[in-house]
């Protein structure tokens, strides 16, 4: 019952750690870390600096020791060269100090970053020379450099050898737990190898996947928690889980400025398997450039022989790449000679249509303008009809009219005649009263018809001249002399000799009345008449 409760607890927490967030998003961050790597290096360059500026041979030699520790504590996961002379400075002003603590300290520190640069055998020699006597609180730090030291021999041991590492390396951390701090991260990541050796794996993933949470911003910290969860998934053959816990140790490693790493190439060799080469040449590339700036050879040999499998597979897949460009290249040639002949036969399509779309633009024009010519001159016969109409219908009302008087006339003079009244006869002959009246009433006719047809003639006729001279009529008349002139010339009458019959007076006065007209008329003078002509068109 207790091992099913602890399986399921460390399902859901293995679900909440390795489903979300998603592979895919997190290898983007590690992606963005891997290109940002100048800037992670620039930041450490610079506390570089602000250390090795803080030295001061005038505060003597007790204060640079502190000052060389840290530059040996930045520089021993960065570059070793360094951390190992400022290890080697350190020691020596330790004998200077003849401080046996510190100096213990320095012996430690200079077989610690011997071990990393792997010189294993000057490493193991300062290590052996210490006796029983080691300070207390040191052991822990002692234990723990023994045991790296012995896994770094273990990883490139014969089987025979191998084993006795193995051995060693166990009964170190079998002491090690019983030195350990048990809220500290070494102690649970050797706690989880113990569990996982004895064959607890469910616990010992617990452990782990319950530990990592609470880590807060010691990125060194998340990193080796999980580096130790990728490297027991790797043993139990899940791969899955292994490469997300390996893209989390590589972000941490980057993104704290680390060089002397492992996540990212073992990283590398997955993604290979997995068929993503240029993401795994991208990441293998960048270890060993790491690897070679940190000047451990240890990280150096490993990448290195897994850097010709990658890089060969990356070849081959930069040349296949090259031949699909190739062939992508012919293939979009002959599309372009294609579409450019193409683009010709409708280039010389396109003229023949915009000639004859020309062609046809200028017909619709000429068409357009016979239609309006033709729609004017409707208008004109509709205007003119419509006048003829109404005179006709006027004039042979008057005619008949005119026969009438004109037959009771004659009766009256041929009583005249019959009556003898030879004096009465040869006055109404004389008198031209009969003329008048009859011009008069004709006039009136005449003045009365035009005003039905253009009831606004006299309106619009006064807004062309420059004062309303022209058109002061007296009482009870429709029509002046100059207004009719203008209605003859509004009805199509521009004849000079018409207009004098029609008026009953010379050529002259009509001649003068006309020109009056047009120097009192509004704008040009040759423009006059053919106003008055569309006057109610």
């Amino acid at each position: 019952m207790r091992v099913f409760l602890t399986f399921i607890i460390l399902f859901f927490v293995q679900d909440i750690f390795c489903t979300q967030p998603k592979i895919d998003s997190l290898i983007n961050v590690l992606d963005k870390s891997v290109d940002n790597y100048q800037y992670y290096t620039n930041q450490k360059e610079r506390r570089f600096v602000e250390l090795r500026a803080e030295i001061n041979p005038e505060k003597g030699v007790a204060y640079n020791y502190s000052i060389y520790q840290q530059l040996y504590n930045e520089y021993k996961s960065y570059k070793v060269d360094s951390a190992i002379r400022y290890a080697l400075v350190k020691l020596d002003i330790a004998r200077k100090l003849k401080d046996d603590r510190e100096l213990c300290i320095s012996q430690l520190d200079v077989a610690h970053i011997w071990g990393i640069s792997g010189m294993y055998l000057e490493s193991l020699k300062i290590l052996q020379s210490f006796d029983k006597n080691l300070f207390p609180d040191l052991k822990v730090r002692y234990f723990d450099i023994y045991r790296s030291v012995l896994s770094y021999m273990a990883d490139y041991a014969v089987d025979q050898e191998k084993s006795k590492y193995t051995a060693e390396i166990k009964a170190f951390r079998d002491s090690l737990l019983h030195l350990q701090d048990t809220t500290s991260c070494g102690y649970i990541i050797d706690k989880a190898y113990s569990l996982y050796n004895q064959g607890y794996e469910v616990d010992a993933f617990k452990q782990l996947l319950m530990y990592f949470p609470t880590i807060k911003d010691e990125k060194r910290n998340k990193a080796y928690i999980a580096y130790t969860i990728a490297a027991l998934y790797n043993r139990k053959g899940d791969r899955k889980h292994e490469k997300y816990w390996l893209i989390i140790t590589a972000i941490n490693d980057l993104q704290s400025i680390n060089k002397e790493y492992l996540s990212l190439s073992k990283l590398a060799f997955i993604l290979y398997e997995e068929g993503d080469i240029d993401r795994a040449y991208k990441y293998i590339k960048r270890s060993l450039e790491d690897a070679i700036f940190c000047s451990s050879r240890i990280r150096t040999y490993g990448i290195s022989k897994m850097l010709p499998i990658i890089d060969k597979a990356y070849q081959a897949q930069a040349q296949a790449r090259q031949r699909q460009l190739i062939v992508s290249l012919v293939s979009i040639s002959s599309l372009v000679l294609f579409l450019m002949m193409a683009f010709i036969v409708v280039y010389r399509q396109m003229r023949k249509l915009a000639i004859a779309r020309n062609e046809l633009n200028i017909a619709n024009d000429e068409l357009f303008a016979i239609n309006h010519q033709i729609k004017s001159i409707n208008n004109r016969l509709i205007d003119s009809n419509m006048i003829k109409e109404e005179y006709i219908g006027r004039y042979m009302d008057q005619c008949s009219t005119y026969i009438d008087k004109l037959d009771n006339y004659r009766r009256l003079l041929n009583k005249m005649a019959t009556a003898s009244k030879i004096d009465s006869l040869k006055n109404a002959l004389k008198s031209n009263q009969f003329i008048d009246d009859e011009l008069k009433q004709f006039y009136n006719n005449f003045d009365y018809t035009f005003l039905q047809l253009f009831p606004t003639f006299v309106k619009d006729f006064a807004a062309l001249m420059i004062d309303d001279e022209y058109v002061q009529l007296k009482k009870g008349q429709a029509l002046n002399t100059e207004l009719r002139i203008a209605a003859l010339i509004r009805l199509g009458i521009t004849d000079g000799v018409r207009m004098s019959r029609f008026l009953r007076c010379s050529l002259s006065t009509i001649y003068n009345y006309r020109y009056k007209l047009k120097n009192k008329a509004k704008g040009s003078r040759d423009e006059f008449e053919e106003k008055v002509m569309k006057i109610g068109f």
